[in-house]
């Protein structure tokens, strides 16, 4: 593990109350730099960061896609890059020291993608809502149905190799940015695999099942982007 090079990305939109338990939660010993993006957030959320060391990206425009690529094209324009990326939110609702679970996969060289599964892991009661365990099971059958895939989860704390994620060209800017991620590469046939991760009840309310507008517009996108790549 130490001889690899891990960066992770952090997506945040309004997360002041959150983000600095999670960036105090990774790792440090395994991870080179840890990225926040900060998503049009109106609060404290890029000052928590920067101060507790993080590198703060700005994304004006909003949405998890917008700043999953915002993140990409930061380590895209670097001169070195990382072996391992990490996609972690910033909620509080993963176990960031969990991180090694996902990455030691890749780091034996066995695996492309690591997907943390809350499906299989560990899930706090409340942490997801009958919607959100719906629609994961939705997705992963569907996912099987049409693609052959074999998940759980559409779960956002990820590993995967840098190389390979820049090889699946990711262009989702919304809510299909995870299924889009894990369709493309059982098409581009990466060594994909989840591991158990546990999950709790986020910190503050959710900007997408938080409210039914943003459960409806989310599944929406999800199924979408599942027929899309046909």
């Amino acid at each position: 593990m130490g001889t690899i090079d891990i960066k992770v990305i952090i997506p945040a939109f309004n997360e002041q109350n959150a983000v600095g338990k999670v960036i105090r939660d990774i790792p440090k010993d395994q991870v080179s730099e840890v990225i926040v993006v900060n998503n049009a957030s109106t609060d404290r959320t890029e000052t928590v960061a920067t101060a507790l060391g993080a590198t703060v990206l700005n994304e004006p425009q909003k949405g998890y896609g917008n700043a999953c690529l915002k993140g990409i094209d930061y380590l895209a324009n670097q001169e070195t890059k990382p072996d391992v990326v990490v996609f972690l939110d910033a909620d509080y609702s993963d176990y960031p020291q969990e991180l090694t679970k996902l990455v030691e996969p890749i780091a034996t060289g066995d695996q492309d993608l690591v997907i943390g599964s809350r499906a299989l892991g560990e899930r706090q009661s409340g942490s997801m809502t009958i919607p959100q365990v719906f629609g994961n099971w939705l997705a992963t059958n569907l996912l099987k149905l049409l693609y052959g895939a074999k998940f759980t989860d559409l779960g956002p704390f990820r590993a995967i190799r840098y190389n390979s994620l820049m090889e699946l060209d990711m262009r989702d800017k919304t809510y299909g940015w995870t299924v889009e991620m894990q369709l493309k590469a059982v098409k581009s046939n990466l060594k994909y695999m989840e591991v158990p991760v546990k999950y709790r009840v986020r910190t503050g309310k959710s900007k997408i099942s938080g409210t039914v507008k943003g459960t409806i517009m989310a599944g929406y996108k999800i199924l979408w982007t599942i027929f899309k790549y046909l």
